[in-house]
């Protein structure tokens, strides 16, 4: 039996409240690795891995937000724990790869179509892990030319954020790419929707499983704690707005000098033979020799 697929249950709320989380987090991931362009290479890792987190946690809440609204007629819906939030491992450490390639690499061409190819395909991974995690009395199948749009836009749109992340040139340029990176995910999630079919037995509810509603006190209160606090720091870092790069102060150390200047070229006199000194015309002595 066809099951019939409502996807706006509550109508534009959960697709504009998922589009606003998918922005925000990839504001914070996006402003994150713009960070990183501007720092000395110890503390870039630590600038990455905080942008790549936000951005898995994002995409992830987006997701589950935009799945509230998610019913399939005459079948209630369970989500299987474990599958559910491995999505979320791997969205984090999919993104994270990309996002390093691009913050040690820089966003020109195979650095960024490498790093926004595995950005893109980390979205798309997450999404379809966690369909896989639905529970229901049913069998999902998908249409593959749909499903490959979906992947083609998640990449596609990652590439342009990086990319628009990388230009370092201020706050609104990071506001434009975390819309573009909203836009990816949130076209891929409801493209890949699109493509879903439902097949259903009609025997038995799933008895397994957590619902949607059990789902969204954890998802809110870890992700989202999370990108609040990474929202905290983005916002007290000046550098994040201004843009400009940290000025690394020079390091001394005994014995060594601070900066190693070039010896200065002692300038001399040019030598001319019209600058001998000459005696007073009274003081000459004769040529000839005088007789005393």
């Amino acid at each position: 039996m066809q099951g019939t697929v409502d996807g706006f249950s509550y109508g534009l709320v959960t697709p504009l409240v998922a589009y606003l989380m998918a922005c925000l987090g990839g504001a914070l991931g996006l402003r994150c690795t713009t960070r990183s362009m501007l720092v000395t290479r110890s503390w870039r890792p630590g600038w990455l891995a905080l942008g790549s987190a936000a951005i898995g946690s994002g995409i992830w809440t987006m997701h589950f937000i935009a799945m509230m609204g998610f019913t399939i007629e005459h079948t209630p819906i369970r989500y299987d724990w474990l599958m559910t939030f491995a999505s979320l491992a791997v969205a984090v450490v999919m993104v994270g790869v990309g996002i390093f390639i691009v913050g040690y690499r820089g966003v020109r061409g195979t650095a960024l179509f490498t790093g926004g190819t595995i950005t893109g395909l980390g979205i798309a991974s997450m999404h379809y892990l966690g369909m896989a995690g639905m529970r229901l009395d049913g069998q999902l199948t998908y249409n593959t030319f749909t499903v490959a749009v979906s992947v083609a836009i998640a990449m596609a749109a990652a590439t342009a954020a990086l990319w628009a992340a990388g230009q370092v040139r201020g706050f609104l340029w990071s506001v434009g790419a975390s819309l573009v990176m909203g836009l990816a995910v949130t076209g891929m999630h409801y493209t890949g929707m699109a493509a879903l079919e439902v097949h259903l037995h009609g025997t038995t509810d799933p008895s397994s499983g957590g619902s949607p509603a059990e789902l969204l006190a954890p998802m809110l209160i870890g992700p989202l704690a999370f990108l609040l606090l990474a929202g905290v720091v983005v916002l007290f870092d000046p550098l994040m707005v201004m843009g400009k790069p940290v000025v690394v102060p020079v390091e001394r150390k005994p014995g060594i000098p601070a900066r190693a200047q070039a010896p200065r070229p002692v300038r001399h006199p040019a030598h001319h033979p019209s600058h001998r000194t000459r005696r007073p015309l009274g003081h000459r002595r004769p040529r000839t020799p005088q007789n005393r």
